[in-house]
């Protein structure tokens, strides 16, 4: 065929015949890009066609809940054969369009709310799942071959040109739309509120085909959220343990935490145990972390110098706005967030990241994905992974990259520090460590290429739990590292495993440390070293700015 004869323009003329089929569908209802909620579904229905790709906006907060639900009320029998793209999938909804018959394929990264649902569904054969993936891969794959022809997205505001503000909550709504925008595709919002001047525009509305305003404002959660008062003792110790047997001897001054009361116990105590440390200045200056209402103490006694967000954190608003120092604020006095950009930054420009899961093997390979469960992973496995790219050195890149150093042919180079925090047991008295990890039987049973590990065990450098620290950068060779992870494992099966001298020889060397070998009195280790106790105590730090979720109002 000539270079005459070929059509080069297929996915504009789409476009254009979608938007034709939209006119023709709403005629006076359709005022500029707005169009009133009662007519959604007949946009859809327009606009979307049977197989396309559509990329629904569910993050780890935000959610695109009132386009969602419109999708699954679709019939069957017209729209059918949907590939969804997304990020979370959080919401019933999410789900239904499966159940329904609407769509058959997911590609997504984390599942939480729905991973029990979500492996039935799989297991029926409702659902063909692409990959899970971490959330950069999915965001990068919707500029290769992931590319949506539709996408649903959510916004605080829009004005009447179809503008968009998306206020603290951006998440992933920029990846989403650039992609779709400029691959001659469809972007529908929902907004919480139409008006005639936005406080800065997030989003312009070239990039945007079609607004409508939601009967109710989008549905955000409150995920960073961690009530101090159920933050135990063991918390405090490990936290202490990080703090000394880690963020002060790696000099860690950026870094990205895992959501939990692990890292919300270190979180809490930065002010008061790593003050009479004399940390501040030294260690924890610079995150990539959505605003967790436990760092407010940390904040606010100096540790903290500046935090860039994934997401926002419900009731946060006013003390962001205050703190623009801090935050990544605009000249309107609200954050803008972007998971794509922390998500990179906690890959190449942290430090450390330190997290929990809910399995760890004897390799140190870790897993959220558990008998009958598929949760996905989220960001974990981009902040948690040694970023092979890095070219720029700090202190504790290079100390790790010392310490991981033989058998590297004498050429130099960092290593991230990726610790995994967990209690060896969880909860219902589950171990944390087992010799086998369950993403294997997921696998097989769902038909997998590769069992789903959150975080391999050659980017861990450091297992902590109450028990100690274990440094597998130190290990000489496989059995070491296991019995370093046996040697912190305590009562589990995989603990009452080790051998007793060779644990014992790698605690000589420092492979493993207890408290005591950190100088650490666990007689310190009380509730009473955290800066907050409760959240009634959070707002205190916060001068009153901070205004937690009615759920959290426990007083």
């Amino acid at each position: 065929m000539g270079h005459s004869e070929r059509i080069w323009n297929r996915q504009q003329a789409s476009r254009a015949a979608r938007h034709a089929r939209a006119a023709a569908a709403l005629g006076a209802d359709l005022s500029g890009k707005l169009l009133p909620a009662a007519r959604i579904a007949d946009l859809l229905y327009a606009v979307i066609e049977c197989g396309d790709r559509v990329c629904l906006e569910g993050n780890n907060q935000k959610q695109a809940d009132f386009l969602c639900k419109a999708l699954a009320g679709l019939d069957a029998a017209r729209v059918n054969r949907l590939h969804m793209l997304q990020s979370v999938i959080a919401l019933p909804e999410h789900l239904d369009v499966f159940d329904k018959g609407i769509a058959e394929q997911l590609d997504f990264s984390f599942s939480g709310p729905q991973a029990t649902r979500l492996a039935r569904l799989v297991s029926s054969g409702r659902i063909k799942i692409g990959a899970i993936h971490t959330y950069l891969e999915l965001f990068g794959r919707y500029f290769i071959d992931l590319t949506p022809q539709v996408a649903l997205v959510a916004a605080e505001a829009a004005d009447r040109d179809g503008n968009l503000y998306t206020g603290p909550n951006t998440e992933d709504t920029p990846a989403i739309v650039e992609a779709t925008a400029f691959k001659s595709g469809i972007v529908i919002a929902q907004v919480n509120r139409i008006v005639d001047k936005l406080p800065r525009v997030d989003i312009p509305a070239d990039w945007v085909d079609y607004t409508v305003q939601a009967p109710t404002p989008n549905y955000i959660e409150p995920l960073f959220t961690r009530d101090p008062a159920q933050i135990s003792e063991i918390q405090v110790l490990m936290a202490m343990m990080a703090i000394k047997g880690i963020y002060a001897e790696y000099e860690v001054a950026r870094l990205n935490h895992g959501i939990g009361f692990d890292t919300a116990a270190i979180e809490l105590i930065l002010p008061t145990y790593a003050e009479s440390l004399g940390l501040r200045g030294k260690i924890a200056r610079h995150w990539a972390l959505n605003p967790h209402p436990a760092l407010i103490p940390a904040i606010e006694a100096g540790f903290v110098e500046s935090v860039h967000s994934f997401g926002s954190e419900l009731g946060m608003e006013d003390y962001i706005r205050a703190r623009p120092d801090i935050f990544f604020v605009g000249p309107d006095g609200s954050m803008r967030s972007n998971r794509a950009f922390s998500q990179a930054a906690g890959h190449y420009a942290c430090d450390m990241f330190i997290g929990s899961t809910l399995q760890i093997d004897l390799q140190g390979n870790s897993s959220t994905a558990t008998a009958g469960r598929i949760s996905g992973f989220g960001g974990a496995p981009n902040m948690g992974a040694d970023a092979r790219g890095r070219r720029h050195a700090s202190p504790a890149w290079l100390k790790a990259g010392r310490e991981a150093g033989a058998g590297r042919n004498g050429m130099p180079r960092g290593q991230k520090l990726v610790v995994q925090m967990v209690e060896t047991f969880r909860e219902h008295m589950q171990p944390a460590f087992v010799e086998r990890l369950d993403a294997w039987t997921l696998a097989e049973q769902a038909g997998m290429a590769l069992p789903p590990v959150m975080i391999y065990g050659d980017d861990v450098t450091h297992i902590l739990t109450e028990e100690g620290i274990a440094n597998l950068l130190l290990c000489r060779g496989e059995e070491e590292r296991e019995q370093a992870i046996r040697g912190v494992a305590g009562y589990t099966a995989v603990g009452l495993g080790r051998d007793k001298r060779m644990v014992e020889n790698l605690r000589d060397r420092g492979v493993i440390r207890r408290a005591e070998d950190l100088g650490i009195d666990k007689r310190q280790a009380t509730r009473d070293l955290l800066a907050a106790k409760n959240m009634k105590d959070l707002v205190r730090a916060s001068g009153g700015l901070y205004d937690p979720p009615g759920r959290f109002r426990n007083w």
